[in-house]
């Protein structure tokens, strides 16, 4: 087996955090060895992700919800292999709602095991890690979200955008709401286009000034998130969403992004030049997307992002202090229908 891994430690030379890419990338297409079928699929998801949520949003937003399951994990990252002192991995951990309370890593805290959580029915693993290593994997990086195949027993793809893709095109047969299409073909160049800035400096801009390592990485950083969000304010001071009137997957993962801004990154991630209630046409357009899609909302659980970030890095927050504040209140009226 590999050696596990821990995405915060994924740094360069200049001590800059630099994601792995992800490892799983095949695709379910009809004909093809992962043909779309109903109840062959599982999707394994950790709430504070904004990758994960993404993914488990679309899922809901298509109607798939009957026909693929999906299970998700504790927020606090825990010792994955807790019977062995050398290997001190910590990761995503499954319990059953009503368990006893979780520490962190360090044995601080009391985290709650609330309603929201579904264990794993279909592996009975006990973490993410164990699911990966069924597949023999050679990656050690064990992240969601994870859509897995319940007829072969292995990893289909763990990379999110794919997934969203896959979710979109791929199981209408199958869909409540097949109508639902977050890939417009009229504005897929200008998403594309957008997501050129965006994917680098915010949805991953974020963790490039949390898990920076040197002062250096952290302000490069830092100057071109900000410069970015300057950019997106404009955007969608003129537009409801980012390429015109339709949601599409970029404004999806970008809400993600944007929802998680205010309650943890400006503090837990140093990324406080600003909050996202600063910018108008920001907050507008999460408060937009939180209030129009109900599928989005469910997904939104702030009690499980803020654990998740503030309970799973020792090395950030030794105690597992999470902060009071939720950011601003999403149910203002956005007042974003006729733009």
């Amino acid at each position: 087996m590999a050696k596990a891994l821990l995405g915060i430690n994924e740094v360069d030379a200049k001590g800059g955090f630099k994601r792995i890419d992800a490892a799983y990338r095949n695709k379910v297409e009809a004909g093809g060895r992962f043909a779309p079928e109903a109840d062959r699929y599982h999707l394994y998801i950790a709430l504070g992700c904004p990758w994960a949520a993404g993914s488990l949003s679309m899922l809901f937003l298509k109607g798939l919800d009957k026909t693929i399951g999906h299970s998700i994990v504790h927020p606090t990252w825990r010792r994955t292999r807790p019977d062995d002192p050398e290997d001190t991995h910590c990761g995503w951990n499954f319990n059953n709602p009503g368990d006893a309370p979780v520490a962190n890593s360090k044995g601080f805290g009391a985290n709650e095991c609330d309603d929201a959580l579904i264990p794993d029915t279909i592996n009975n693993c006990k973490c993410i890690r164990d699911l990966y290593e069924l597949t023999n994997d050679t990656t050690g990086k064990y992240t969601t979200p994870v859509l897995w195949d319940k007829k072969e027993k292995t990893i289909v793809n763990n990379e999110s955008t794919e997934i969203l893709r896959m979710f979109n095109d791929c199981f209408n047969d199958f869909a409540e709401h097949p109508e639902v299409n977050l890939y417009p073909e009229e504005f897929q160049k200008a998403a594309e286009e957008i997501n050129a800035f965006v994917y680098p400096t915010v949805n991953n801009g974020v963790y490039r000034c949390g898990f920076a390592q040197s002062q250096e990485a952290y302000e490069e950083a830092l100057e071109q998130l900000f410069s970015s969000l300057d950019k997106l304010d404009k955007i969608l001071g003129e537009k409801r969403y980012t390429t015109g009137a339709a949601f599409t997957w970029l404004d999806l993962r970008l809400y993600h992004t944007l929802v998680r801004f205010d309650p943890v990154y400006h503090t837990y991630f140093k990324t406080n030049l600003k909050k996202i209630e600063d910018f108008p046409n920001l907050l507008g357009f999460v408060r937009d997307i939180y209030q129009s899609h109900e599928a989005v909302r469910k997904t939104t659980n702030m009690k499980h992002i803020k654990m998740t970030d503030y309970t799973s890095h020792p090395n950030l927050n030794p105690y597992g202090i999470i902060p009071g504040s939720n950011g601003a209140d999403l149910t203002v009226p956005a007042n974003r229908e006729k733009m």
